[in-house]
């Protein structure tokens, strides 16, 4: 049987959404990620600083926060 492919995974190291390294929301995986930005959902603020610093070097922050990706 094939694994079924990762639809959210973070965007800075590929950490799959579910995994146990996971940061979510109050702790609680039905609560969505903890960090997010326009680009895709993050796993941890040490991804979220090294993001940010990126976007901060490369001139491209967003002007707005971005909407929760995973509101319908």
């Amino acid at each position: 049987m094939l694994a079924r492919p990762e639809k959210h995974r973070c965007i800075e190291c590929g950490t799959p959404f579910g995994a146990v390294t996971f940061w979510y929301h109050q702790g609680d995986i039905h609560n969505g990620p903890a960090y997010w930005c326009d680009r895709g959902i993050l796993c941890s603020p040490a991804c979220s600083l090294a993001h940010n610093r990126k976007r901060v070097a490369d001139g491209t922050l967003p002007d707005h926060p971005a909407t929760n990706p995973f509101d319908i």
